[in-house]
């Protein structure tokens, strides 16, 4: 699978990178041994780079994730996790699926971008994994936290990068706007972009995208079927973990419609679409199980055709400004 390094790091990621928040029992529960076939598929496909957070299931992703990873040569793939949530002691009892996940609520969430909370943050991380280090680092949805983020997290992100402990740092959000200030206000290496930059949402494409190209910084999109739509467009999809409006609906149903006219998937050509841009420099995909990586995995390689693009701006499906990926010449040849 092809890499990129980050920034102007010499940290690798695949073009696929394996997200595992599904792993930390998103939404509903998933077994340690589904958990682990899911990580060990992911290998098999290709994919040398894993994203996690202490968000994801109150630690139980980053547990799962590491004691898959564990006996796997640590050179040989990237490992990113985030800070900004601590995870405290908690035992009032109940389950966390008020913030999304199928567990028993063990932890409480308590935010904190100050440099201690981001030192601590990481090494808490680090006993949950099991491993000497991670090569990524991401500001957590620093929202509602920017002055401390911008003054206290991200310089001791810096002085963890200077010191060697971590490869690259960036942030990671929801939201274009913030990413941007990062990227022209910082000298992070990577920006992680969820939903933000996909078929159905391009707003990545006014501030951030550009200032990413100019500055240097690498790009990892999230979200690109934008928590649903665009994997199965049907009555009642979710388009950002709500229902879709009926325009958004259509439009995601006529690019899927168009989409197999040209003999390819709509999951292919959201999987793909991101790759238009030169400061993309992977997609990451939040999957749960083996066949669920094993198939992911076949449409990301799979055929999308210069003329889908072109048939897709003529009807106006996307911007007649938005870049798009090329097909290699290998890929326009008659299947």
């Amino acid at each position: 699978m092809r890499t990129r390094t980050l920034g102007r790091t010499r940290v690798p990621v695949t073009a696929f990178g394996f997200g595992a928040a599904g792993i930390g029992n998103l939404y509903t529960p998933v077994g340690d041994d589904a958990a682990r076939a899911a990580v060990d598929a992911a290998w098999d496909a290709g994919v040398r780079a894993y994203d996690t957070a202490p968000h994801y299931g109150i630690g139980l992703s980053e547990r799962r994730l590491g004691a898959a990873l564990r006996a796997r040569p640590r050179a040989s793939y990237t490992l990113s996790t985030k800070v900004g949530r601590l995870l405290t002691p908690y035992e009032g009892g109940g389950d966390d699926l008020d913030h999304g996940f199928a567990v028993p609520a063990t932890h409480r969430r308590v935010w904190d971008f100050s440099a201690a909370g981001v030192r601590r943050s990481l090494e808490d991380s680090l006993e949950r994994l099991g491993l000497d280090r991670v090569d990524v680092v991401y500001l957590h949805d620093p929202d509602d936290h920017a002055e401390q983020a911008f003054t206290e997290a991200y310089p001791e992100l810096e002085r963890l990068r200077a010191e060697g402990v971590v490869g690259a740092i960036g942030a990671g959000m929801n939201q274009a706007e913030m990413l941007a200030r990062f990227v022209r206000d910082t000298d992070l290496d990577v920006v992680l972009c969820a939903g933000r930059y996909s078929l159905l949402d391009q707003r990545a494409l006014t501030g951030l995208l550009p200032a990413a190209a100019e500055r240097g910084v690498s790009v990892v999109v999230g979200g690109v079927f934008n928590s649903g739509l665009l994997a199965d467009p049907k009555p009642g999809a979710t388009f950002d973990y709500a229902a879709a409006e009926p325009g958004t609906l259509d439009r995601a149903l006529r690019l899927k419609a168009l989409a197999e006219r040209h003999g390819t998937t709509l999951r292919a050509a959201a999987l793909a679409f991101p790759f238009g841009h030169p400061a993309v420099a992977g997609v990451l995909v939040g999957t749960r199980s083996a066949a669920e990586v094993t198939d992911t995995a076949a449409q990301f390689e799979a055929r999308v055709p210069d003329a889908f693009w072109q048939e897709a701006r003529e009807a106006r499906l996307i911007g007649a400004d938005i870049p798009v990926p090329r097909a290699s010449p290998e890929q326009e040849q008659p299947a």
